[in-house]
């Protein structure tokens, strides 16, 4: 695949690979890439956990069972 930018996104990718610690212009492309891919699964799961028929009242008792279930009593 070959990319094309403008100078100005030219110069943009070529310093976030300066300070960002990358070898390269594709490698920083690629954790672009892989984050976008992450954000649009994140986004598919919520999605489908709003979407779905709810299963548990989320109030301050099932909150008040989590903290006591995971010994954060005093946490909060």
């Amino acid at each position: 695949m070959n990319i094309s930018l403008p100078n100005a996104l030219t110069e943009f990718v070529e310093h976030q690979v300066s300070v960002g610690g990358y070898e390269s212009s594709g490698e920083y492309v690629r954790e672009l890439i892989r984050k976008e891919r992450d954000v649009q699964t994140l986004r598919a799961l919520v999605l489908d956990g709003a979407m779905s028929p709810r299963t548990t009242v989320v109030d301050s008792e099932y909150f008040e069972k989590l903290r006591r279930q995971y010994g954060l009593e005093d946490s909060i």
